[in-house]
């Protein structure tokens, strides 16, 4: 290096080293600010993107209900839909339907049957995932008939006034069939695939299809009434109450829609698991206490209130909380929202603020809906393919059958229909006390159904 080269870098360094020592606090007060800037935005992004906190608003609305007295003289009840009733609240409150049982008969076949049973005036229809619907002789487990309505499907039927209505999976349509033959009455196309299980209410059927739209149909002629765009695609079933439907969706949505127009009239949106994630609901909603519930796949148990869609409380389970809630009110136990997670767990959790009254482990995933008969809760589950019952109250463990896998069982007031992978499977008290209270499916005030005797 010549002379006047390190003379030139003698000079610039000179020239730095004065510039620091005049500048130092400054230059330092930079560096200190960028590293803040950085650390703040970096927070900050942690923050918008991490799991959100779960809910408990306290000001949200909730409307207590007396537990239903039981009815000493009932006769044999329905279980005519999914989830019991247009409320899907899965809640029998019949007494006498506890364990001890005996077997009286088992339907077995190879496809899996993934969804429930319905029961009406001594007979049960299902499709299995096939596609084939079958009616059985609830009393001997006798084939009365079956019928081919598509090549895959995964919902209920639902029965109104003699007639079943089915939705399908492949090809992607709802079907009207007469009850007492499985004759196929009428058939309507959709533009995608459908396992929501209908409801009927009047003259319409309501159902939810995977294109994102909820559908409202004539019951007489198969036509539409009006479609609704929700948030996503639409695999729940939708709760009916007080002139509204209720679904979520799996854009991450809860719906409520006016029944006769099919107008939004809220949409709140879930949680999610952080990221700028929603959650989906696969879980059908239970309506009861001014309130909706639902589980969602981001691992939490939701409600809402009924009115404007305001989110009361929220609750983490430890995995997707896929199932369906059976919610209830007995003389025993307080209002109590009981679900099933993918955690393997049952929680019981208070309806109104969502605090946990007990959980109990299932033995496995839980995938299906729970559903309740008397004061017992039932859940099946999908890793040993098991049913259990839990007492509401206390959660003790009462009752554990080696079949089970989605859905565990229903009840016509007098025995138990227990849904194993292909099976089901009728079970009777060995004490059998005929009586049988009207099953809870809202608040006073709203257009509930009570389950009845019909023929």
């Amino acid at each position: 290096m010549s002379g006047a080269a390190k003379t030139l870098l003698a000079g610039l360094w000179a020239q730095a080293e004065h510039l620091w020592k005049q500048h130092r606090r400054l230059a330092i007060g930079l560096i200190a600010a960028g590293a803040i800037a950085v650390f703040g935005a970096g927070v900050l992004a942690y923050e918008l993107l991490k799991r959100p906190a779960d809910v408990h608003n306290e000001n949200a609305t909730f409307v207590p209900q007396k537990p239903p007295k039981p009815a000493p003289k009932a006769k044999t009840i329905n279980w005519p839909m999914y989830g019991l009733n247009p409320a899907r609240t899965r809640y029998l409150p019949a007494s006498g339907i506890k364990p001890p049982f005996r077997k009286l008969w088992r339907f077995t076949e190879r496809p899996l049957l993934e969804f429930p049973p319905i029961y009406v005036g001594g007979k049960l229809y299902f499709v299995n995932n096939n596609g084939t619907a079958y009616a059985l002789d609830a009393d001997t487990g006798k084939v009365l008939w079956e019928r081919s309505i598509g090549r895959l499907n995964a919902s209920s039927p639902t029965y109104s006034r003699h007639r079943l209505y089915i939705v399908n999976l492949v090809p992607g349509h709802i079907v009207k069939l007469d009850a007492k033959t499985g004759k196929i009455i009428w058939k309507h196309s959709l533009p995608g695939r459908a396992e929501s299980s209908p409801v009927v209410v009047g003259r319409t059927v309501y159902f939810g299809c995977e294109d994102g739209n909820l559908y409202a149909l004539s019951t007489i002629s198969g036509n539409v009434r009006w479609t609704t765009q929700l948030g996503g695609p639409v695999k729940s079933a939708p709760a009916y109450y007080g002139g509204r439907l209720y679904v979520g969706d799996y854009g991450g949505y809860m719906n409520a829609v006016d029944a006769k127009t099919g107008k939004l009239i809220w949409q709140t949106s879930s949680l999610g698991q952080g990221f700028g994630t929603s959650g989906e609901f696969y879980s059908t909603p239970a309506v009861a206490f001014g309130r909706v519930y639902a589980g969602n796949n981001d691992d939490r148990v939701y409600s809402f209130d009924l009115k404007d869609g305001t989110l009361a409380w929220s609750y983490s389970t430890g995995g997707y909380a896929y199932s369906g809630p059976t919610v209830s009110t007995t003389r025993h136990s307080p209002p109590t929202v009981y679900i099933g997670s993918f955690d393997g767990n049952v929680y019981a959790l208070d309806a109104k603020d969502g605090s946990l009254r007990w959980s109990r482990s299932a033995g496995g995933q839980v995938v299906g809906s729970l559903s309740s008969i008397g004061d017992i809760v039932y859940v099946a589950e999908f890793t040993n393919n098991t049913t259990s019952g839990f007492m509401m109250k206390s959660g003790r463990k009462v009752f554990s059958y080696s079949r089970g896998t989605y859905s565990p069982v229903i009840s016509d007031g007098r025995r138990i229909y227990l849904t194993g992978y292909s099976s089901i499977t009728a079970l009777q008290p060995y004490e059998y006390k005929r009586a049988v209270a009207p099953a809870i499916v809202a608040p006073a005030g709203g257009r509930g159904t009570t389950s009845s005797h019909q023929h």
